[in-house]
């Protein structure tokens, strides 16, 4: 009997530690590829941060049919650094997805083969167990054989439950190991449409630099003139729509919405830098916040809520209002807007948390360069609307509309810079 509970305990203890051997193997063997990946992001990084120095250089220069062309050119450009970028990274997750797979696999037919020579451990021990101490004794021809018998079965007994507990804890780390292969898959999820949405609006920038060249038969004083209608469009639009919103009546309940400098809103770029405040601007009054952020920059929820709205405005009236926007209403009593963006990532209802990806900044809608617009409000002031169009005679705007008196400085909300 002894004989057989060492055969078994032998199976047992290579059931459990093989796998380690194999799992370290299997690390080591993909290290070294996804070491190469890093390296050919960080390169793509450097590549991509050299193209935003130039379009910053550029946006900051006086605002010519060349130069515009010239930075939809560099903005082309860098999207597709980026995008070759995230593809490393799909390579890179991808590659870990797989050896995690291969490890929880692996780990669970050991886990498997342990629990079977367990039960046979078990169950033989069980039975010997089951004839009484005194019989074992009578049976044998003396005391001392039956003695060291007994003694080796508790010894067997003891090693036993000692790698029961050794099982538990490989169980526990086959659940951490789901556990990261599930935030992993999570990450490739996110990243594949993200790519998704780089190659769109790679495409995007394409199609608006030709547009822009027919559009102005590549002669300056065209362009110019462009401006200037765009301009006069966006005039009358945000007069109209003032002179409405300032017919809406809403008195703010602050019981109903977070206290000011609380931090309740999480920050929507992972890289911040304001380059228009709420407040007075140009003789007239901003009701949001303006970022900093080149055309494809990642753009997130700022706290735990649910989408109510998407759309574009530039579809009625191009250049009148916020272009594509998305529209928030967080659990707080705070609804925000983002506007300006290149792409949307979300659909109507969808429930989102801080951090989450929503969207891809732009430079759509009534914007003098790339740019997110960030508008916050009191939920209980605003909702998703359709006015009419003065700017553009027989069209109808659908974005978010509130009362004045419901725009809040997102910069209360917001942690401190």
């Amino acid at each position: 009997m002894i004989k057989r509970f060492t055969i078994l305990f032998l199976i047992f203890t290579l059931c459990v530690a093989n796998p380690q051997f194999v799992f370290a193997a299997t690390e080591d063997s993909v290290r070294g590829q996804i070491s190469d990946i890093n390296a050919q992001i960080q390169a793509l990084d450097k590549e991509i941060a050299q193209y935003q120095n130039q379009i910053t250089e550029t946006s900051g220069q006086a605002k010519t049919l060349a130069n515009t062309i010239k930075e939809l050119t560099l903005t082309r450009d860098k999207l597709l650094k980026e995008t070759k970028q995230t593809e490393k990274k799909i390579t890179a997750t991808s590659i870990v997805i797989g050896t995690l797979n291969e490890n929880i696999t692996k780990e669970q037919q050991s886990i498997d083969k342990s629990k079977e020579v367990l039960k046979q451990i078990f169950r033989d021990l069980n039975q010997q167990d089951s004839t009484d101490l005194i019989q074992k004794l009578l049976t044998k021809d003396n005391i001392a054989d039956a003695s060291r018998e007994y003694n080796n079965l508790l010894s067997v007994n003891t090693k036993v439950n000692s790698h029961v507990d050794t099982l538990l804890e490989q169980q526990k780390e086959l659940t951490l190991t789901k556990q990261k292969k599930e935030g992993e898959q999570k990450t490739l999820s996110t990243l594949k449409k993200t790519l998704e949405q780089k190659k769109l609006v790679v495409d995007i920038t394409k199609k608006e630099k030709d547009s822009l060249l027919i559009e102005t038969k590549n002669k300056e004083s065209n362009y110019k003139q462009i401006l200037a209608d765009r301009e006069k469009q966006k005039n009358v639009f945000e007069k109209s729509l003032e002179e409405y919103e300032a017919q809406l009546k809403f008195i703010i309940n602050p019981k109903l919405i977070p206290a000011k400098g609380s931090g309740a809103l999480s920050w929507p770029l992972d890289s911040i830098k304001i380059t228009s405040p709420f407040g007075s601007r140009w003789g007239k009054f901003h009701y949001g916040t303006d970022f900093r952020a080149s055309v494809g920059t990642k753009v997130m929820a700022m706290a735990q809520g649910e989408v109510l709205g998407t759309g574009d405005t530039d579809i009625s009236c191009k250049g009148a209002s916020f272009g594509k926007w998305i529209f928030i209403k967080y659990n707080d009593g705070l609804s925000s807007t983002y506007g300006h963006l290149s792409a949307i990532s979300v659909q109507l209802g969808q429930k989102v948390k801080a951090g989450d990806i929503v969207g891809l900044s732009g430079n759509t809608g009534s914007s003098t360069g790339p740019h997110l617009h960030v508008a916050v409000y009191a939920s209980a002031g605003v909702n998703v609307d359709t006015v009419p169009s003065k700017s553009c005679n027989g069209k109808v705007f659908t974005q978010p509309i509130a009362a004045l008196t419901a725009y809040l400085d997102p910069m209360l909300y917001l942690p401190k810079p």
